[in-house]
């Protein structure tokens, strides 16, 4: 199995599709996720869903528990007229009645379409009018989000687990490994609804790639993801990867409090955690990482780059590196770090290197691969072309992979051209700056001048802004320092967590005509 298998080396000559095959119980014509994740390990009481609660409670859900539920509620929904195919849709923070909303769906032949908490009227009625799901499963401060709309309402409330107990305790999932089993939105910002990206039953299959080698996930390990189940982290791999291999995965629900996460670390015992950036960011920022006994192995994040104050506080912290995991929601993960091989070096800042069996090159305007040290655009190759990431990158002698921004998010400036995220790192060197965003606003000399918006503590000033210049000044160049800097009380965010650059230059570029 290629869970025995746990050093760079194998990966690279181990990795087949038969291999990740026999992960599983289903083959390439029948496979259901909800079979795989939950109903083959619930012989026994073990484990399946650790969930801390903000408000500092822990709740539990076993496999066994989670199967019967989920098996009592795709009979509630069936009884209610849901067939294969029929969208579901589940607006819930973490917790039972949403773990069973969503392998309940998957286990009918239903498609789960997880929605954010924190939407609003606008991205609720953007995101239900596409998909037009036939239940919303959601408790009943949310449900007015549903008024107009054609669907089902079910509320969990103290009645909901009460319906289901007069349901079977049990359903034979029969779907095909290419049904349509998760409709998830991204959180880009590029369309006024964002893309919705359709996950067959088969994509858990290719899904184990990244876990294996992404988070380093193996039977026996405690793991942990505080990312929102309603995006594609806290569900793929905070959710569906470690329980197909039966791994117990733990949750956070609620406001976020970085305190109550390492609380959370200790009390459960994590050994593999694998977070945003910025959650990592503000376990450092929280002051109180110390007061807290890990027991933690292995440790990976996506989102975003991580800047080299919080790398500095992980190892201080932690004792072990943290593992880059890259990828976006419409082509998976593709660079890893191989989190727990013995034999691959981590380095700093580094995107990793390929997953077994994926082609990732660094290209030109013309699409040629760049050489050692020279910036491009990351692409893929996949089935028979290479798909564009829309990020910039490079590769370093060793061929590690590294991120260099956002295709957009590029400043060019009198001829020069800058990383906004290099800027970012400079600025957040300063112990007054908790967080940075960097933007290119017109200048009719230089075309574009860096811009920075700046988050403290302390209050901004002339001096303030002179130190953060020279502090850019000397640890990159001359000429990237940022010409502006206004201080903000808060930086913009996707759902996700990431640093919304878009919404600043929307903001600027619309302040320019007024």
């Amino acid at each position: 199995m290629l869970t025995d298998y746990l050093s760079y080396a194998e990966a690279q000559t181990q990795v087949s599709s038969n291999a990740l095959w026999e992960l599983f119980d289903g083959n390439r014509e029948r496979l259901n996720i909800a079979h795989e994740c939950v109903d083959r390990h619930a012989t026994t009481n073990q484990p399946a869903i650790l969930i801390a609660y903000a408000d500092g409670r822990d709740e539990r859900l076993s496999f066994k528990d989670l199967s019967r539920l989920s098996s009592q509620f795709a009979h509630y929904l069936k009884s209610r007229g849901v067939g294969p195919g029929d969208r579901v849709a589940v607006m819930l923070e973490p917790s039972p009645a949403f773990y069973v909303g969503v392998f309940g769906a998957i286990k009918l032949g239903a498609v789960a379409v997880p929605l954010f908490t924190l939407f609003g009227p606008d991205g609720f009625r953007l995101r239900v009018g596409d998909c037009k799901p036939r239940v919303l499963l959601t408790t009943s401060e949310k449900s007015s989000l549903a008024q107009g709309f054609d669907l089902q309402v079910v509320l969990t409330d103290e009645n909901f687990f009460e319906e289901l107990s007069h349901y079977p305790e049990s359903f034979v999932p029969n779907t095909s490994a290419n049904d349509l089993a998760v409709l998830q939105y991204t959180s880009g910002t590029t369309r006024e609804l964002p893309e919705a990206v359709h996950h067959p039953h088969r994509a858990i299959v290719t899904l184990m790639l990244a876990a294996l080698y992404g988070t380093g996930i193996r039977p026996g390990d405690r793991f942990f993801c505080p990312s929102s189940p309603a995006w594609g982290h806290g569900l793929w791999h905070g959710t569906f990867a470690p329980l197909t291999l039966g791994v117990q995965t733990g949750a956070y629900s609620g406001r976020f409090s970085a305190e109550r996460l390492l609380k959370a670390l200790q009390d459960f015992e994590i050994t593999n955690l694998s977070a945003a950036a910025t959650h990592y960011r503000m376990m450092r920022l929280s002051g109180v990482a110390d007061q807290y006994h890990y027991a933690l192995e292995k440790l990976s994040y996506t989102g975003e780059p991580i800047d080299s104050e919080t790398l500095a506080f992980i190892d201080a912290t932690f004792k072990r590196p943290v593992c880059s995991m890259y990828g976006t929601t419409e082509i998976g993960v593709i660079l890893v770090n191989y989190p727990g091989a013995p034999d691959f070096k981590v380095k700093p800042g580094s995107l990793g290197k390929p997953i077994p069996n994926v082609r990732v090159e660094v290209q030109n305007a013309d699409g040629k691969p760049t050489p050692p040290n020279k910036k491009g655009e990351l692409k893929v190759w996949r089935e028979g072309k290479w798909i564009p990431t829309k990020d910039l990158g490079w590769i370093d002698d060793d061929g590690y992979f590294y991120h260099a921004g956002r295709a957009d998010d590029v400043i060019i400036s009198a001829g020069w051209t800058i990383s906004a995220v290099e800027v970012e790192d400079a600025i957040l060197k300063h112990p007054d700056v908790r967080e940075a965003a960097v933007v290119g606003v017109p200048d009719p000399v230089r075309g574009q001048v860096i811009k920075a918006f700046v988050v403290s503590g302390r209050r901004g000033g002339d001096e303030f802004v002179t130190e953060i210049q020279d502090c850019v000044r000397l640890g990159l160049s001359q000429h990237e320092y940022p010409r502006q800097i206004e201080f903000v009380d808060e930086l913009p965010k996707s759902a996700a967590g990431k640093i919304n650059r878009k919404l600043l230059r929307d903001r600027i570029a619309a302040a320019s005509v007024q």
